[in-house]
Parts: C-alpha cells; sequence; structure tokens
C-alpha cells in the first residue's frame, strides 16, 4: 500500500494516540481508584456493627485506629519514592497492594465463617469474633493502608509533573489551578462513592457492595498499567530523611564550636553543596570550613540545615491542624445518627445514611470551584496577593469555621434525643424518630467548608516551605497530621467511653443513641475547637516564618550576565526532571 494511502490511517492513530496520552498523562485512573477505596468507608461503621458485633464506641475506635495507619503510611511511601524508587513505581506497587486488601474484604462478606454469628449489638450482647476472623478483617484493613500509603503522597506529585512546563510563562497559574482542581475532583469521586457505591451497599447487600469497589480498583489498575510509557516520569532523589538525621546528629556534635561573628560573610565558616546559591545559613549553624563533606554525619551542607528549620519552624502551625482534622474525620457518628432519622429526600426516596457526608463534599467542591474562579481574581486586586488571601488567613478560616460545625452537630443532636425520649424509643434505638434528617446537612456542609479553607491551606503552605523535590513529603507531612488526629479521636472517644459509663451509667457514646449523650460529646469536641483556634492564632502571630513562599536553588535561573532571578514557578511546582547528581541531601 502506498504511503498516499495510508496517510489517512496514520493521521487517525496518531489522534487516537494522541487523545489517549493527554488522557492517560491526567492519570482518569486515580478517580477509579478513589472510588473504590472511599467506597468502603461511608458504611464501615454499620458493617462492623451489624456483621462483626461491635458496639458503637470500638467500631469508631478501630476506625479512627485504621485512619491513623493509613495516614500514618504515605511517610513511607513519599520516603521511597522521592529517595529511592521514584512516584511512578511506588505508585504501581501501591495499586496493586490496594486491589489485594479490597479483594479480602469483600472475601470477608462473602465466606460466612469469617464472620460471627448475626447479631445486632444495639439490642443485647453478641458473640465477639474469634481471633482468625479479626486476623482476616485486619489483614484487608492492613493491606488497604499499605496500598493508601503509597498513592496518597504520589499521587497529587506525580499529577504536577504531568502539568509541569517551566517553558511556559502561565506555568505558575496553570500550576495552581491544577491544586485546585486535583482537591475538587477528589470531591467527585467522593460524591460518586457517597451515592452510587453507598446506595448499592444499602440496596444489594455487602457482597455486590464491596464487589462493586474491586471491580472499579481492577480497572483503575488496568487504565495505570496501560499509560506508564505516556507518563513524565521523574527520577527518584537520594535519601531525604538520612539528609534531616544528619543535620541533627552534625549539630550534636558540633555544638561545642564557636559561632563565627555576625560581620562575617560565613563563606569560609559553612559548607555548601556544589552549585549551591545558599552559602550562609539564616540563623545558627556551627562552623566549618567549606568544601566537600569528608563526613556528611559531622558537616551538612546550608541547605540540608535551611530544609530542617523550615520543617522545625511549621511544626507550630501544623500541630494546630490536628483537632480540625479529628472534625474531618468523624464519620462513624454521624452515619449512626442519620439511620434514626427520616431519611425521605424527594417523594418516597430515601438518603442512605451514609450518603450525608455527600453534602460536605459539595460544599467543599463548590467553593474551591468558586474561590478559585470568581473569588480569587477580585480578591486579589485588593490584597494584591495573587493567592487571594494568605495561607496563614485561610487556614484559621477553616478552623473558626470547624467550631460552628461541631456547635451545629450538638445542638441537632440534643434535638434528635430529645424527641426520641419523648417518643418512648429509649429502648428501641432501631425505631425512626420523627424527625428529618436533613437537619443533618448543616453540620456536614460546614465541615466541608473547614476543609476547603484549612486542608488546602495546609497542603499549599507545606509546598511553599520546602524544595520541589520535597513534594511528596510535603503532602506526606499533611497526611501525618490527619493520622495522629484519627489517634487523638479514638483516644477521645475511648476516654469518653470509658468515663461517662462509671457507677453503672450508660454510656455517652452508647450503641443505644437514644440512651447516650452523642449532644455532650460534640460539645467537648466544641471546646477542644475553640482552644485549638485560640492556640492557632498565638502561632500564626509569633511564628513569621510562613507569610512568603521561599526560593531555593531549583527555583533560580541565571540570565546570560551570571545574574540570578527567580524562575517563573508555582508555589507547587514539581521538578520535570533529575539526574542523579542533582541532590538535596547526600548519604
Amino acid at each position: 500500500m502506498s504511503s498516499t494511502r495510508l496517510k489517512p490511517i496514520k493521521k487517525i492513530l496518531s489522534l487516537f494516540y494522541g487523545t489517549y496520552s493527554h488522557f492517560a498523562q491526567r492519570r482518569p485512573n486515580e478517580a477509579f481508584e478513589k472510588i473504590a477505596s472511599y467506597g468502603l468507608q461511608p458504611n464501615m461503621i454499620l458493617y462492623l456493627i451489624t456483621e462483626y458485633n461491635f458496639t458503637a464506641a470500638s467500631g469508631t475506635s478501630t476506625l479512627f485506629i485504621w485512619g491513623a495507619i493509613s495516614n500514618f503510611m504515605p511517610i513511607f511511601g513519599a520516603f521511597l519514592s522521592d529517595s529511592y524508587f521514584g512516584r511512578f513505581l511506588v505508585i504501581a506497587v501501591a495499586t496493586l497492594t490496594t486491589l489485594m486488601g479490597l479483594i479480602v474484604m469483600w472475601l470477608t462478606a462473602i465466606i460466612q465463617k469469617a464472620r460471627p454469628p448475626p447479631c445486632d449489638p444495639r439490642l443485647g450482647s453478641c458473640i465477639k469474633p474469634k481471633p482468625g476472623q479479626y486476623a482476616f478483617l485486619f489483614t484487608a484493613f492492613a493491606l488497604i493502608s499499605i496500598g493508601t500509603g503509597g498513592i496518597r503522597p504520589c499521587s497529587i506529585a506525580f499529577g504536577a509533573d504531568q502539568f509541569n512546563d517551566p517553558e511556559n510563562p502561565n506555568n505558575q497559574r496553570v500550576l495552581q489551578s491544577f491544586f485546585n482542581w486535583y482537591y475538587a475532583s477528589v470531591g467527585v469521586s467522593l460524591m460518586v462513592a457517597l451515592t452510587i457505591v453507598v446506595y448499592i451497599q444499602n440496596t444489594f447487600g455487602w457482597v455486590i457492595g464491596f464487589g462493586v469497589p474491586v471491580g472499579l480498583m481492577l480497572f483503575s489498575a488496568v487504565m495505570f498499567f496501560l499509560g506508564s510509557g505516556l507518563y513524565v516520569k521523574v527520577k527518584p532523589n537520594n535519601s531525604l530523611l538520612t539528609g534531616l538525621t544528619q543535620v541533627l546528629v552534625a549539630s550534636w556534635r558540633n555544638r561545642h564550636l564557636q559561632f563565627p561573628p555576625e560581620d562575617s560573610d560565613g563563606r569560609h565558616y559553612y559548607h555548601s553543596t556544589k552549585g549551591s546559591k545558599l552559602l550562609v545559613p539564616t540563623h545558627k549553624l556551627r562552623p566549618e570550613p567549606d568544601g566537600s563533606a569528608s563526613d556528611p554525619w559531622s558537616l551538612c551542607s546550608v541547605l540540608q540545615v535551611e530544609v530542617l528549620k523550615s520543617l522545625i519552624q511549621l511544626l507550630p502551625i501544623w500541630s494546630a491542624g490536628i483537632m480540625i482534622a479529628v472534625i474531618i474525620s468523624q464519620h462513624s457518628f454521624p452515619v449512626l445518627q442519620a439511620t434514626t432519622l427520616d431519611r425521605r429526600f424527594i417523594g418516597s426516596f430515601k438518603i442512605p445514611a451514609a450518603s450525608f457526608g455527600l453534602f460536605g463534599i459539595i460544599a467543599l467542591t463548590l467553593w474551591v470551584s468558586l474561590y478559585d474562579r470568581v473569588i480569587v481574581p477580585q480578591l486579589s486586586k485588593y490584597t494584591k496577593n495573587p493567592r487571594g488571601i494568605g495561607f496563614k488567613t485561610r487556614i484559621g478560616i477553616g478552623l473558626f469555621v470547624s467550631c460552628f460545625a461541631t456547635t451545629a452537630a450538638a445542638l441537632v443532636e440534643r434535638a434528635r434525643r430529645t424527641r426520641a425520649i419523648d417518643e418512648g424509643l429509649a429502648d428501641t434505638p432501631n425505631i425512626q424518630v420523627n424527625m428529618s434528617a436533613m437537619w443533618l446537612i448543616p453540620q456536614h456542609s460546614l465541615i466541608g467548608l473547614a476543609e476547603a479553607f484549612n486542608a488546602i491551606g495546609q497542603i499549599e503552605l507545606y509546598y511553599s516551605q520546602f524544595p520541589k523535590s520535597m513534594g511528596s513529603i510535603a503532602v506526606a507531612l499533611f497526611a501525618l497530621g490527619m493520622a495522629i488526629a484519627n489517634l487523638v479521636g479514638s483516644i477521645i472517644v475511648n476516654v469518653i467511653d470509658a468515663v461517662s459509663k462509671r457507677g453503672g451509667r450508660e454510656s455517652w457514646v452508647s450503641s443505644n443513641l437514644n440512651k447516650g449523650h452523642y449532644d455532650y460529646y460534640y460539645w467537648i469536641l466544641t471546646i477542644l475547637s475553640v482552644g485549638n483556634l485560640v492556640y492557632f492564632i498565638f502561632c500564626s502571630r509569633a511564628y513569621k516564618c510562613c507569610e512568603e513562599e521561599r526560593v531555593w536553588d531549583e527555583d533560580v535561573v541565571e540570565d546570560k550576565a551570571g545574574a540570578s532571578m527567580p524562575k517563573e514557578t508555582a508555589m507547587i511546582d514539581m521538578h520535570s526532571s533529575r539526574d542523579a547528581s542533582s541532590t538535596y541531601f547526600s548519604a
């Protein structure tokens, strides 16, 4: 066949390949992965109570701990991706691990012997699961957590790698929009998980309900590997955590050395990485001769020290985000509340109890879209800030709104419990209370709005204060806050449960919501949130480190005259290519 006749076919193939390349590089498989993984979470408290005979307190505590492990694991995933294997390989392994975890969870629903005899702990004592049944269930949790540890810290940085184009004059705005819209896309995935997947679980049972996430995750894995040849794959760095440890060890070893005079330029006292423009530290660093470090555990570069300082200076602001993460992680109790209320929405259609979290996601997604496209362009004209408002202002607004969210939850629960008692339903928690479940919408919406302000503000702040090569570590720092928040949430529930039921009294977080006092629980969260807001205000005034975006070596280029100038990169800009010699922490 002649080349002339082949041209139309080549054009069609080229168009198909180009379309698929563009589609694959934006990682649509991630949307399916999130739908699959998040699809398990909303109804999980009901699964533990009805199928594994957990109490409300023990089930909630278990899910808090699972959330803590899932949020701790990204620290290891980020370390492995940035330091050794790269984001693509870590995401690939994590995708398969998550798929295995979902399959094991599916099997717990399929195999009857994997669960104890059916019983409702809200109506009486039930047989607890056997050790083998616990092990089977917790194996599924563990595999999903390990997979989460690889996907969460790498996916957003991997997506930014696909968009990053330093030669594009609009690169900063493109990446900034990507960051906001990435979070919005997570919201869309959650919407599908909280509606379609939850509806399938409630209508067709756990076997089909857990089978759907398995199918979605399998499709996600296939899509990801089909597009493997089209991705931009950034090479990993050397050990970042080792570099941070070296700074601490070197500082301790050199603690007795005399600090150089203030009028000295410091170039004969500090070791700088070859080619680095960071020659003198911003604060204290023990003097050592300039040149290559013969012992990195005794001598560290200025850049290493500056990165560690950025991390330490962020800790007070970061710690203020733990309490709001406890509020955001309140998934179990609102579901139990919704099961007791009238969930009719339109006609005879009832919103599934686990789907009310959708209103929080809608509030988050709408606000992110409105903020990025409407508010920022207008607000930046007055604030002279391209982001509209500063990092700390955005974080503080989120903390402020979260106080109103828990207040609304406490007031609604008080009204619900009072009505249940008045209707004589104290001993029959399975009977529906004559009260609309739509009263739960304000607390969910306020939580979504608080997350839109606080969570995105936190991640933007972390990205702005670290080198771009630490993109995954910056995301993992946020995940670490969520992990600690889950542990704190578990401790709060266990303490309230233990203290409130002393002397034979009914626990505030009883499995029987009508006898418990979940309104007291929410008031405690409100008090803690207000105290945390005051703590944040103190930290934001005391620590001025985070007002501006930091510029590192990789953010600087030289003009023809050799003068340094900032590169047009975004605060979330990731490096698009790197060789093995371009490292920040030499092990």
